[in-house]
C-alpha cells in the first residue's frame, strides 16, 4: 500500500491555528507571521489536498467539513507533540528538592539563609514543606527531612548537623544578670516539646540552676516557640529556647542570653532514605547546611 504524502508541517500548523481561533488575523499572531503568510499556507495546503478546508466571509472563517475532519487530527497530533516537548524538557531539568522540617527551624534558621543557598546553587529548585507530623520518606512525597531527634534513625542514612542546647533569652531591656533575677520577670512556658526526654522546663532549670523560690507555675504558656520567642523581643518575658532557633536575633542584638549555663537539647539531622542520599543535588544542601552550622 502506498504511504500517504503529507501536506508540509508549517501549512499544518497555519491551519491549526486559523481552524483553533476561526480567524486568518488571530492565527497570523499567534503564530508570529503576517496574515498573509497565513493564507499562503493554507492555499498550499489545499493545493497538496486538492480540496479546500475553510471559507471565508463577510461573517468570518469556517471550516469545511474536510475541514473539520483535518482540525481533528492536528488536535490530536499537536496535542502529542506538545506533550514530547514538556517531556524532553523536565527531563532536562533537575529534579525539585523537597525538604520537610519544623515550622520553628523553617521559621528561625533555614529562611534567613535560603538567598545563600539560592545564590550558590541557582540550579537547585528547592521546595519547602512543613510538618508537625513525621513524614515518612519512603513514600517519595518529600525527598529529605531535618529532623530532631535523642537518637539517628537506623532505617534511614542521617547525618549529623547539629547538637543543641537551651538557654534563657530574654530582650536586653530586661537586665537580666543574676538567676534571682528571674523571679522579677514573666516566665514563658511552651507546649509540645517532644525532645529531649529531660525538657527544658522552667522546673529543670530550677532544679538545675535555681533560684530555689522561683514560681514555675506562673507565666505565660505558648503553644509555639516562634511566639514565645516573638514575646521575648517585645520584652514581655523570658524563654527558654533552643540556642540554635534564637542565633539569629542573639546576634542581632534584639534578645540577650543573661547567663552561661544551659539544658541539653536533643539533635538536628538531615535525613534521607539510602537510595536517595546520594543524589547531587542532596549532596550539595548536606555539605552547605553542615557548612553553615558550623558558621555559627
Amino acid at each position: 500500500m502506498r504511504k500517504t504524502r503529507l501536506p508540509p508541517l508549517g501549512a499544518l500548523r497555519a491551519f491549526h491555528a486559523v481552524a483553533g481561533c476561526l480567524s486568518f488575523k488571530l492565527a497570523a499572531e499567534e503564530l508570529g507571521v503576517s496574515a498573509t503568510a497565513v493564507s499562503h499556507q493554507i492555499k498550499l495546503l489545499e493545493s497538496v489536498l486538492a480540496c479546500r478546508v475553510c471559507e471565508r466571509s463577510a461573517q468570518g472563517v469556517s471550516l469545511t467539513e474536510t475541514g473539520e475532519i483535518l482540525y481533528a487530527g492536528t488536535q490530536r497530533a499537536f496535542a502529542a507533540l506538545e506533550q514530547s516537548v514538556a517531556q524532553i524538557t523536565r527531563a532536562q531539568q533537575p529534579p525539585a528538592l523537597t525538604v520537610t522540617t519544623t515550622s520553628n527551624f523553617l521559621t528561625h534558621w533555614l529562611v534567613p539563609r535560603l538567598a545563600d543557598f539560592k545564590a550558590e546553587f541557582p540550579t537547585i529548585d528547592l521546595r519547602l514543606h512543613t510538618s508537625v507530623e513525621r513524614v515518612d520518606l519512603n513514600q517519595r512525597t518529600v525527598d529529605v527531612a531535618i529532623r530532631y531527634r535523642e537518637t539517628p534513625e537506623t532505617d534511614l542514612h542521617c547525618t549529623l548537623l547539629h547538637e543543641d542546647r537551651f538557654i534563657v533569652v530574654a530582650s536586653p531591656a530586661l537586665a537580666l544578670e543574676r538567676s534571682e533575677d528571674l523571679q522579677r520577670v514573666t516566665l514563658f512556658h511552651v507546649e509540645h516539646r517532644q525532645v529531649p526526654a529531660d525538657a527544658p522546663t522552667w522546673e529543670n532549670w530550677r532544679r538545675r540552676y535555681g533560684p530555689e523560690g522561683l514560681n514555675v507555675a506562673a507565666g505565660l504558656t505558648f503553644s509555639d516557640e516562634t511566639h514565645a520567642l516573638q514575646a521575648a523581643v517585645a520584652g514581655q518575658g523570658v524563654v527558654i529556647a533552643s540556642r540554635l532557633l534564637a542565633r539569629d536575633l542573639l546576634q542581632r542584638g534584639v534578645l540577650a542570653a543573661p547567663f552561661e549555663m544551659a539544658l541539653p537539647g536533643a539533635n538536628y539531622y538531615l535525613v534521607a532514605t539510602e537510595e536517595t542520599a546520594q543524589r547531587p543535588d542532596i549532596i550539595a544542601l548536606r555539605e552547605w547546611l553542615l557548612r553553615q552550622m558550623a558558621a555559627g
